[in-house]
C-alpha cells in the first residue's frame, strides 16, 4: 500500500468514527454477542486471516530481495564476475513469483472479507428486519422512519467494517511491523531509531486533521439530513400538494437551498484540509527517505553498510510507516465497530410486547365468536416501545398511558354484527387493535371461540380477525402484489373473483397493465373508493371469519360511500363481524349496537330499543340528522319522530 492510499485512509477512518459511549462491562458483553454472529463464519474467518498474515510476510520479503539484487550488481557478495549473472536473473525471477503469490493472496483475502462482510450484513439485517416486525404498533407509531432505516444500512455496515477491514487491518500490520521493525534493526538499529523518531512527526498531525474532519463531516451530516428530511417530506404525494396548497414553493427552495449551500461550504473547508494534509504526509515521507538515504549512505560510504542494505531499508521504511499508523488508529476503528454493533443491538434488545406462548394453539376451527370480559387497557408508554435515539429526542416519557378502554364486556356471537358507535377519542378504534391483537390487554380477557386470545398462535388470530381502516394502505406497487398480501398462493381467477365481488374489476380491467399497474406511493394513483374497495378485495382473498370495518367509508363521497358499502356487503355476508361507524344510518341492521364513551360503554341495544330510550345513541342519531338535512341528505325522519 503506497504512502498515499494509507494518508486518504487513515483520514477516512479518523473522521468517521464516533466517540466510544460504552462501559467496559457493556463492550465485553458487546464482544460476546458479535462473537456470536461471527461463529457461523469461523472458518472463513480462520483462512482470511492465514492469508493476511501470509500477505504480511511477503511484504517484508520483497525489499530484503531487492537489496541483495543490489549487492549483487554492485559486486558486494560475488568476487567473480561472471557469477552474479545467473544469481540476479534467479532473484529476479523470486520476487516476480512473490509478487504472483502477493497478488493472488491479496485476492483471496478480499474474497474472504467481502463474504465475511456481506454474510454478517445479511444476518444482521435479517435479525434487525425480522426483529423490527414483532414490534408493536405504537413503536412505528412513535420511531422516525428514517432513523431507523438507517440501523439497516449505515450501522449494519459500520458493524460490517469490523470483520472486512478492522479484523484483517489488526493482524496483518501487526505481524508487519514486527517482521518489519526487526528486519530493519538486524540491518541497521541506527537507521531504525531516526526512523522512528519522526514517526511523531507522521502520526500527531494524522490524529488531529481527523479531528478537525470528524467535526466538519457531523455537520455535514447533520445538514445533509435535514435536506434528506426535507425531500422525504416534500416529495411525497401529500407533502408536495401541501406546498402547493399554501404557495411556498420558493420558501421550501431557499431553505433547501441554504442548507445545500452549507454544506458546500463545508466541501470547500474539507477538500482544503485534504490537500494540507495530504501534502504535509508526502513531505515527512520524503523527509523520512531522505534522512534513511543521507544516514544509510554515510554508513555504507563508510563500509558499514552495504548498498543493498541501504536500498532495503528505505524499501521497509515505506512499509514500516503504514502499519504503525494504521495500528495507532485502530483502537477508533474498533470503537467506531463496536458502537455500530451496539446501536444495532440496541434495536434488537427491544422486547416485542406481545409474543406467542410455548404451546400457543391455532383458533378452533368452525364459525369464530368473540368476547371482551371486563377489559381494561392503556396503552405502553415511550420507554416500553421505543428508543431515544429512534425518536430523535433527548429522553423517552417513561410516564404511563391514562387508561383508554374501562371494564368492557362485550360480546359478538358468531355469524352476527355488532357495531360500536361513540364519540372521537371514546376508544372504538382501541377495541379493534385489541381484537386484532395488535395490543395485548392490561385486565381482563378477549376471546375468541372461548380460548384467551393470548393463548393463540399470533398468527392464527391475524388469519381469523380482519381489519379494514379508514386509509387504505396500499403499497407501491402492482395490483396484483397489493391483493396477494392476503395469499401468496393466490390464483388470478380467485383475484379477478374478489375484484369483482369488491365491484372493482371494470375499473382494473381499464386500467394500462392490469393487475400489473402500480398504484403508487400509498395508493395514490386511485381515487379512495377505489383504494378501499381494493383493500377489501384483500379482505375477501384473505377470507377471515370475524371482520372488522374501523370507520372504512368515513372520509368517502357519496357515491364512493354507496360503492364501497356494496362490496362491503359482500365481506361481511357469513362473517362474525364488528363496525365501528361514523354513520349511523349504516348500521342500523346490527344485531347490537354498543355506545361508547370516554372508554365505557353507556348504552347497548338495537337500533329501535337505542331510539326509542332516548338516550346517548338517539342524541347522536339527531344530530347526525340535522348535519345531514343542511347538506341535503334525506334520512330516517319518522324514527326520530315516532
Amino acid at each position: 500500500m503506497s504512502m498515499e492510499s494509507v494518508g486518504w485512509d487513515t483520514m477516512y477512518k479518523s473522521m468517521n468514527a464516533p466517540q466510544a459511549r460504552a462501559l467496559k462491562g457493556e463492550r465485553r458483553a458487546t464482544l460476546r454477542r458479535i462473537a456470536g454472529f461471527a461463529r457461523p463464519h469461523r472458518r472463513r474467518i480462520a483462512v482470511f486471516l492465514v492469508l493476511s498474515v501470509v500477505t504480511a510476510l511477503l511484504t517484508v520479503v520483497t525489499p530484503l530481495l531487492a537489496g541483495r539484487v543490489v549487492n549483487l550488481i554492485t559486486g558486494a557478495e560475488s568476487g567473480a564476475d561472471g557469477g552474479s549473472g545467473p544469481a540476479i536473473v534467479g532473484l529476479a525471477l523470486l520476487i516476480a513469483l512473490i509478487a504472483i503469490v502477493e497478488a493472488a493472496a491479496g485476492i483471496g483475502t478480499r474474497w474472504f472479507s467481502a463474504n465475511i462482510g456481506e454474510g454478517l450484513i445479511l444476518d444482521l439485517r435479517r435479525s434487525v428486519f425480522d426483529h423490527v416486525q414483532k414490534m408493536p404498533v405504537a413503536f412505528f407509531t412513535r420511531t422516525r422512519t428514517g432513523a431507523l432505516v438507517s440501523r439497516l444500512n449505515n450501522d449494519v455496515i459500520g458493524a460490517q467494517r469490523a470483520f472486512s477491514d478492522t479484523l484483517s487491518g489488526v493482524v496483518s500490520n501487526a505481524v508487519t511491523l514486527l517482521l518489519t521493525l526487526g528486519v530493519m534493526i538486524a540491518i541497521s538499529w541506527q537507521v531504525t531509531i531516526l526512523a522512528l523518531v519522526l514517526l511523531p512527526v507522521f502520526v500527531v498531525p494524522a490524529r488531529r486533521m481527523g479531528r478537525r474532519m470528524a467535526a466538519l463531516s457531523r455537520e455535514a451530516a447533520e445538514y445533509n439530513a435535514r435536506m434528506s428530511t426535507q425531500m422525504t417530506e416534500r416529495f411525497s404525494a401529500p407533502g408536495a400538494t401541501l406546498v402547493k396548497l399554501f404557495g411556498r414553493p420558493d420558501i421550501e427552495s431557499t431553505e433547501f437551498s441554504d442548507r445545500a449551500d452549507r454544506v458546500r461550504d463545508i466541501g470547500v473547508r474539507r477538500a482544503m484540509l485534504q490537500a494540507f494534509f495530504m501534502t504535509a504526509l508526502t513531505l515527512v515521507s520524503a523527509l523520512a527517505l531522505a534522512l534513511v538515504y543521507g544516514l544509510g549512505g554515510w554508513l555504507a560510504v563508510g563500509g558499514h553498510l552495504s548498498a543493498g542494505a541501504v536500498v532495503s531499508l528505505a524499501l521497509l521504511l515505506t512499509r514500516m510507516y503504514a502499519p504503525l499508523t494504521a495500528l495507532a488508529n485502530a483502537r477508533v476503528e474498533i470503537m467506531s465497530a463496536l458502537v455500530s454493533f451496539e446501536r444495532v443491538f440496541e434495536v434488537l434488545d427491544l422486547e416485542p410486547l406481545i409474543a406467542d406462548k410455548p404451546d400457543a394453539r391455532p383458533v378452533p376451527q368452525g364459525p369464530v365468536s368473540v368476547r371482551f370480559d371486563d377489559v381494561s387497557f392503556a396503552y405502553p408508554s415511550a420507554d416500553k416501545v421505543s428508543l431515544a435515539s429512534l425518536e430523535e429526542v433527548a429522553q423517552l416519557d417513561n410516564r404511563g398511558g391514562s387508561t383508554v378502554l374501562h371494564d368492557i364486556d362485550l360480546e359478538v356471537p358468531a355469524g352476527s354484527m355488532t357495531a360500536l358507535v361513540g364519540s372521537s377519542g371514546a376508544g372504538k378504534s382501541t377495541i379493534a387493535n385489541l381484537a386484532t391483537r395488535l395490543y395485548d390487554v392490561d385486565t381482563g380477557t378477549i376471546e375468541l371461540n372461548g380460548v384467551d386470545i393470548r393463548d393463540l398462535q399470533s398468527a392464527s388470530v391475524h388469519r381469523t380477525v380482519g381489519l379494514v381502516t379508514q386509509d387504505g394502505h396500499l403499497f407501491h406497487d402492482t395490483v396484483r402484489a397489493n391483493l396477494a398480501l392476503a395469499d401468496p398462493a393466490v390464483t388470478e381467477q380467485q383475484i379477478w373473483d374478489a375484484l369483482r365481488r369488491a365491484r372493482l374489476d371494470d375499473l382494473v380491467h381499464s386500467l394500462p397493465d392490469g393487475l400489473d399497474t402500480v398504484v403508487g406511493e400509498r395508493g395514490y394513483r386511485l381515487s379512495g373508493g377505489e383504494r378501499q374497495r381494493l383493500t377489501i378485495a384483500r379482505l375477501l382473498l384473505a377470507q377471515p371469519s370475524v371482520v372488522i370495518l374501523d370507520e372504512a367509508t368515513a372520509h368517502l363521497d357519496s357515491t364512493s360511500e354507496a360503492a364501497v358499502q356494496e362490496a362491503l356487503g359482500e365481506a361481511l355476508v357469513g362473517r362474525t363481524s364488528i363496525v365501528i361507524a361514523h354513520r349511523l344510518s349504516t348500521i342500523r341492521a346490527a344485531d347490537e349496537i354498543a355506545v361508547l364513551e370516554q372508554g365505557r360503554i353507556v348504552e347497548r341495544g338495537d337500533h329501535a330499543t337505542l331510539l326509542a330510550r332516548n338516550g346517548r345513541y338517539a342524541e347522536l342519531y339527531r344530530t347526525q340528522f340535522a348535519d345531514d338535512a343542511r347538506s341535503g341528505i334525506v334520512c330516517c325522519e319518522d324514527e326520530l319522530t315516532a
